[in-house]
């Protein structure tokens, strides 16, 4: 079969160059479908311009979904077991894989079955046996669609100041944790990091230093937090927010203590400091098993609670519980 010049560009190698500068990386796909040669098909498509995942299963994909976090799911509808219409249903009931769009691929098109399927969520439709010039240009647009929504998105969850997520981020995130926790049966860690003695530190240098200050705290406190998932917020003010999921309360203490010590590095000098002369934080933090029962908002309350047991106790430190 001859390709025409229009379809021969769609395969083009390249397509996905301008995806691949926004994010920094190759656009992550998972394809998901009980039948190896379709994935097969699909797989020699997309390797050279994305980074490919594969699942048989309605179960293996969500699974997939929560670790690796695809940009894309093409996604069978017919399979034993949970069908491709289920996955996509639960996929849009969590919180941290909402986003992530989903393209039905499969062998029936009636309006019907793709009115369902865009009912649960889905953003496409390509029908098998599929073209690889179509699937490419489809794949694409909402490649392109989904890296300007995420670019749209972090902007309204920026902090204008510090550069940190902020207090809307941390409300949708800190739930998804917790359920996530909850789920997986991990532990859960949240600390309440506030800067000691600000106001008098804005009284004293001004609010252009204050701002300085702040974004200084911000950018060590986030460098200190090395893993993907972790998570850090302003919460307001001069307070900080910083989720640890799968952090028990031994490691979310090295960490807090690393925290105060590192801010303290930074000399930035405060007349009226807590201790050294010197900006410092004081921490309060609490780690939960959510399996185990609780809140999200019970833990945020016993972390708030031990931030003022740390004020209490004379700044610059850390006060911790399990609850």
């Amino acid at each position: 079969m001859t390709m025409d010049r229009k379809s021969a560009d769609l395969l083009a190698p390249g397509l996905f160059q301008a995806v691949q500068q926004a994010w920094g990386r190759k656009p992550k796909l998972l394809i998901v479908d009980d039948q190896p040669v379709n994935i097969q098909a699909l797989y020699q498509i997309f390797a050279s311009d994305c980074q490919v995942f594969m699942a048989t299963s309605g179960e293996q994909a969500l699974q997939l979904c929560q670790e690796r976090q695809p940009d894309l799911v093409l996604l069978d509808v017919q399979m034993p077991g949970m069908d491709g219409y289920e996955v996509c249903r639960r996929i849009q009931a969590d919180a941290r894989l909402r986003e992530i769009p989903v393209i039905f691929v499969t062998a029936h098109t009636d309006a019907q079955q793709e009115t369902h399927g865009l009912g649960l969520g889905a953003v496409d439709f390509i029908a098998k046996p599929f073209t690889p010039a179509v699937v490419r240009a489809r794949v694409r647009t909402h490649l392109t669609l989904k890296c300007q929504s995420d670019a749209l998105r972090e902007l309204a969850f920026l902090d204008g100041l510090t550069g940190v997520h902020n207090r809307r981020f941390f409300d949708e995130r800190f739930q998804a944790e917790f359920q996530r926790a909850r789920r997986n049966g991990r532990s859960l860690a949240l600390m309440m990091v506030d800067v000691d003695y600000f106001k008098r530190f804005n009284d004293e240098y001004g609010h252009l230093a204050g701002d300085d200050c702040l974004r200084r705290v911000a950018e060590c406190l986030r460098n200190l937090l090395r893993r993907p998932p972790d998570l850090m917020c302003r919460f307001g003010g001069e307070e900080f927010a910083c989720v640890l999921p799968e952090t028990e309360l031994d490691g979310a203490v090295q960490v807090a203590d690393r925290m105060i010590a590192t801010v303290q590095t930074l000399a930035i000098p405060h007349k009226h400091a807590a201790q050294g002369g010197v900006v410092s934080v004081s921490i309060g933090l609490a780690a939960c098993f959510p399996a185990l029962g609780g809140s999200p908002e019970k833990l945020l309350a016993k972390a708030d609670e031990q931030l003022y047991a740390a004020k209490a106790a004379g700044r610059a430190r850390v006060s911790a519980t399990a609850c």
